[in-house]
């Protein structure tokens, strides 16, 4: 009998729910993203002017993710999602080689937030499929990520959102990390 209600307890327990924000410049994919993963499907999107927020069920987390938009009047407000935040996913725009210093920027400001100092990290290289994306490694030095060290957790995984190519390798990295 003993036996029976550990089993319980232990699946009982091992739903767990976590907090996501996920931020990045405008146009990133940010919301494409979110609904590909909580659909399963592409869907057609607008600019976030706000934030959206789905629960996503994956390997027995439910992941509360929310997303903000990354028009430069809001990123103003991003400090205001930061408490409680178990994981950050910082999406990038492989192809805006323009504004990759910009994306770098925001994501050293967000980074020395105190309420954001325990998040593990996952920097999606979106865009993968767009012909002057650069790669992930690239995107890797652009945004400095190995200064981080020891410091934080964290992956960079290429991703193309409308197909869900890369989504859930680093859906998988976070389960297994955050």
């Amino acid at each position: 009998m003993g036996i029976f209600f550990s089993k319980v307890w232990a699946r009982l327990a091992s739903g767990k729910e976590k907090r996501l924000l996920m931020v990045g410049l405008d146009a990133a994919g940010k919301t494409t993203i979110l609904y590909r993963l909580r659909l399963a499907e592409a869907a057609t999107t607008v600019p976030t002017i706000g934030f959206n927020m789905e629960t996503v069920e994956y390997r027995n987390i439910k992941f509360d993710i929310w997303d903000v938009g990354g028009q430069d009047q809001i990123r103003k407000l991003w400090r205001h999602y930061f408490k409680g935040t178990d994981g950050l996913i910082y999406v990038v725009d492989s192809a805006d080689r323009e504004r990759i210093n910009d994306a770098k920027e925001e994501l050293e400001k967000m980074l020395k937030e105190v309420q954001l100092q325990d998040a593990t990290l996952l920097v999606l290289a979106n865009k993968q499929d767009l012909k002057d994306a650069m790669p992930a490694a690239e995107i890797m030095q652009k945004l400095d990520l190995p200064r981080l060290g020891m410091n934080r957790t964290w992956f960079i995984q290429s991703t193309v959102a409308p197909t869900g190519d890369g989504l859930y390798e680093g859906l998988d990295w976070l389960s297994r990390n955050i």
